[in-house]
């Protein structure tokens, strides 16, 4: 297995893994956090990474970077003043 992203949650993390594995690639999370150090490493170091079998890296990368494109950034959310 071969790290693809550190996702910035846990909400992210699972929204991610469940989009993988919906397009055949198998996922697994593995949190930095440590409740013996009260979650310091997630501070230093982020949430966690998602790992995904190396031969399918390059299109579990092209997935997620499809996914965040799709995304709407903060001034296009529709709860938003002009």
């Amino acid at each position: 297995m071969k790290k693809l992203l550190i996702p910035e949650n846990e909400a992210e993390a699972l929204a991610l893994k469940k989009l993988l594995e919906d397009h055949g690639i198998p996922g697994m999370l593995h949190s930095y956090r440590d409740s013996a150090y009260d979650g310091i490493f997630q501070n230093q170091y982020g949430w966690g990474a998602l790992m995904v079998p190396e031969d399918d890296l390059q299109r579990a990368a092209a997935i997620v970077n499809e996914w965040r494109a799709a995304a709407p950034r903060g001034d296009e959310l529709p709860w938003q003043e002009p």
